[in-house]
């Protein structure tokens, strides 16, 4: 009861600041992970149930949100057409196989659109999506992004590693028969000026952090930043304090 209490009494506190700054522009990226009833320990923190995912996409669709992919984000940027009124992304970190098999179906009973990042060097292996799967998921609008070859920090690699992590996963993707791979996902959010020149050498057009905010048509298309989607303790509330933790720091930010 006590976490509960200091959860509304920050959320009030919080709320209050909203009205007292300026409203932020821009529009969040929700970064998530795995989707399922049964998560391996490791990633239950990351878990978010299908009911609860099911739930959050009420949600944003009560609300008039619209779900874009990077590709129409950078479509939108090169003038070719313009943003919904409340453009949202979904972004999903990894590559599970429940992204498939539970996330997808939920995703297209809403009518909704979504990203996926994949570690290749996971495709296949078990609790992680096969290359059937992924190439399928593209086919029904997902678009796929790269998360590296072997999900390893970049800042703390050489030069050569941090290139066969970046350009390996890119190739091994396009050769293997997907559509050209734009958008890129930084392991455990580590990025430094070196990986965002690497990644503009290998033809990346986007990438996303873990860093907390809103973006917009100015943002830096290599320092995108997400809202982290966690294991909910408190429902939807908790999914709503989310969205609005990214408006507060975009409003200081401002």
């Amino acid at each position: 009861m006590r976490a509960v209490r200091i959860f509304f009494f920050l959320a009030i506190i919080f709320s209050a600041i909203i009205f007292i700054l300026p409203e932020p522009e821009g529009f969040p990226i929700l970064e998530y992970h795995t989707i399922t009833e049964n998560p391996e320990p490791i990633s239950e923190v990351y878990n978010v149930t299908p009911a609860e995912f099911a739930a959050q996409l009420d949600y944003l669709q009560e609300k008039g949100y619209t779900t874009i992919t990077l590709q129409d984000f950078m479509r939108v940027l090169h003038g070719k057409g313009s943003l919904p009124e409340k453009p949202i992304i979904l972004t999903f970190d990894d590559g599970y196989e429940d992204n498939y098999t539970k996330m997808l179906p939920i995703l297209e009973a809403h009518k909704m659109k979504a990203v996926v990042y994949v570690i290749t060097n996971e495709i296949g292996k078990p609790g992680y999506l096969t290359l059937e799967q992924i190439k399928d998921m593209q086919k029904r609008g997902i678009e796929i992004g790269s998360h590296t070859a072997d999900h390893l920090s970049l800042k703390l690699l050489d030069d050569e590693l941090r290139l066969h992590e970046i350009r390996d996963s890119k190739i091994f993707l396009e050769w293997s028969g997907l559509e050209t791979i734009y958008s890129f996902s930084y392991p455990n959010g580590a990025y430094s000026p070196e990986i965002i020149e690497m990644l503009k050498q290998e033809k990346y057009l986007s990438a996303v952090t873990g860093d907390v905010g809103l973006n917009t048509l100015e943002s830096d298309l290599y320092l995108l930043k997400r809202v982290h989607i966690r294991k909910p303790h408190f429902g939807i509330t908790e999914f709503k304090w989310r969205l609005l933790k990214a408006k507060i720091f975009a409003k200081f930010r401002n």
